[in-house]
C-alpha cells in the first residue's frame, strides 16, 4: 500500500497517479516517495490494460522537489563524491524509466512544480499546466549551491535549446505557465479543471512514447559548442558574466555552465552521469550545505517566528522610521515601504533624506522598465520635511 500516491485506473486504461503525502502542504521528494513512485511506474508499465498514465497532485502544489532538510541530514561532507553519486542515483534512475519504458507518461501541473518537481514533468512524455497565477515552473537550485541533480541541466537545453535553457538555470528563477509555454518547456495550458480531461485527451489520441532526444537524428535546438558559433559564444559570454558575478566564490554556476557544456556533446544517458558528478562535488563541499542552512532552514524558520518568546504578544509594524538615508537605511526603508508600511526616513538633511528616497524610485522605474509592474500601480511618496522624509506604499503587488 502506498503511503504517498494513489493509483486509479479508469476503464480506458488510463493510470491517474495522483501525489499527497499525508501530514505535509507541499508534496516533497525522498527516498519514501521515489521508491513508492518508482514500484507504481513498474505496476503501470507491466500491467497490459493500462495504455498511460497521467501525474498529478492532490494538494495546490504539484511538487516542491527535494525536502531539503532531509538532503542536509541524508548527504554532506561526511561523504565522498563517490558515495553521494552512488547513493544519490536513484531519482536518475527513476526518471530515465519514466521516459524509456514505453508507455506514455503525462505531468499534469496544477500547482508550482520547482527543483526536481519539474524534474519528474520533464522526464513525461508530455505536460500540462493549469492557468493559474500558482502553476509556475522551475530549477531554483543554483540559490542553494546546488545544480539539477535530476537531469534538468541536460533535458532543459535539449528541449529548448542551450541559449535559452542557460539563463533559468544559472538564476534559478520561477517560470509562469504561459512563459513556459512560449518556450516550450509545457505543451498545453488549460483552465485548471480541465487539467486532467486534457492529459486523458492527449493519452487517448496518438501519444509518442519516445522523447525528442532519444528519437534517432535528433540535434540540440541552437546547437551545442563547436558545432554552433552561437552557442560557443554563449558559453564564453555566460562564463565571464559568471566569474563577474560570482567571484568564483559559488561553485554552483560554473558546474553547471560545466555540465550543459560538456553534457549536450554527448548522448542523453551520458550527460546524465555528467551532471550526477558534478552535483556530488557540489553536495560534498561546503558552499551549498552553509548555503542550505542560512537560506532555507534558518530563514523557514525565522520567518515562522519558531524562535519567538510565547510570552510576548504579536504586534503589526504600520509605521516605521529608519534613521539614516544611506545605503542601508534606504534599502530597508523600500522594503518595508513595499510591505505596505509608512516609511519616515531620518537624516541630517532634507537632501540627504531625498538621495534616500530616490534609492526608491530608481528601483521602482526599473520594475517597470522590465515590465514587472505597472507605473499605473505604484504610489508617489511625498515631499520631504525638513530632516525628514516620509515614503507610503500600497503592498507590493505580485512580480
Amino acid at each position: 500500500m502506498s503511503k504517498h500516491f494513489n493509483l486509479t485506473v479508469d476503464a480506458d486504461g488510463i493510470a491517474l497517479i495522483t501525489m499527497d503525502s499525508p501530514g505535509r502542504s507541499m508534496n516533497v521528494l525522498g527516498p519514501e516517495v521515489e521508491a513508492e513512485l518508482a514500484a507504481i511506474v513498474d505496476k503501470v508499465v507491466a500491467d497490459a490494460t493500462i495504455r498511460g498514465a497521467i501525474i498529478t497532485s492532490g494538494k495546490p502544489s504539484f511538487l516542491a522537489g527535494y525536502d531539503l532538510t532531509e538532503f542536509l541530514r541524508s548527504f554532506g561532507p561526511q561523504l565522498t563524491p563517490v558515495q553521494v553519486y552512488e547513493n544519490f542515483a536513484g531519482l536518475g534512475r527513476l526518471l530515465r524509466r519514466i521516459e524509456t519504458c514505453g508507455k506514455p507518461f503525462v505531468a499534469a501541473i496544477n500547482g508550482l512544480a520547482l527543483g526536481g518537481g519539474f524534474e519528474v514533468c520533464l522526464a513525461c512524455h508530455y505536460r500540462v499546466i493549469a492557468d493559474d497565477p500558482k502553476a509556475f515552473v522551475g530549477l531554483p537550485e543554483v540559490k542553494v549551491g546546488l545544480l539539477p541533480g535530476g537531469g534538468g541541466t541536460q533535458r532543459m537545453p535539449r528541449l529548448i535549446g542551450v541559449a535559452q535553457a542557460l539563463p533559468y538555470l544559472l538564476e534559478g528563477g520561477n517560470i509562469a505557465a504561459a512563459e513556459a509555454k512560449k518556450l516550450g518547456l509545457v505543451h498545453e495550458v488549460v483552465p485548471a479543471g480541465e487539467l486532467i480531461a486534457a492529459a486523458k485527451r492527449w493519452l487517448m489520441g496518438a501519444p509518442v512514447t519516445v522523447q525528442p532526444w532519444d528519437q534517432k537524428g535528433y540535434r540540440v535546438p541552437g546547437g551545442v559548442a563547436f558545432a554552433s558559433a552561437g552557442t560557443t559564444q554563449t558559453f564564453m559570454g555566460a562564463t565571464a558574466l559568471v566569474a563577474r558575478k560570482t567571484l568564483h566564490n559559488y561553485p554552483a554556476p560554473a558546474a553547471i555552465l560545466s555540465c550543459v557544456y560538456e553534457g549536450t556533446l554527448l548522448p542523453i544517458e551520458k550527460g546524465l552521469e555528467v551532471e550526477s558528478k558534478y552535483f556530488a562535488t557540489l553536495v560534498t563541499g561546503p558552499v551549498s550545505r552553509n548555503l542550505i542552512r542560512t537560506m532555507f532552514v534558518n530563514k523557514g524558520n525565522a520567518d515562522k517566528l519558531s524562535v519567538r518568546p510565547v510570552d510576548v504578544p504579536k504586534s503589526k509594524v504600520t509605521k516605521l522610521g529608519v534613521l539614516g538615508a544611506g545605503m542601508m537605511g534606504a534599502g530597508v526603508a523600500y522594503v518595508s515601504a513595499m510591505q505596505g508600511m509608512e516609511v519616515i526616513l531620518i537624516d541630517s538633511t532634507a537632501e540627504q533624506a531625498e538621495q534616500g528616497k530616490a534609492y526608491s524610485a530608481k528601483l521602482l522605474a526599473k520594475d517597470v522598465e522590465k515590465g514587472r509592474r505597472t507605473r499605473s500601480r505604484l504610489r508617489p511618496c511625498s515631499h520631504a520635511s525638513g530632516r525628514r522624509l516620509t515614503m507610503r506604499s500600497s503592498r507590493a503587488p505580485t512580480w
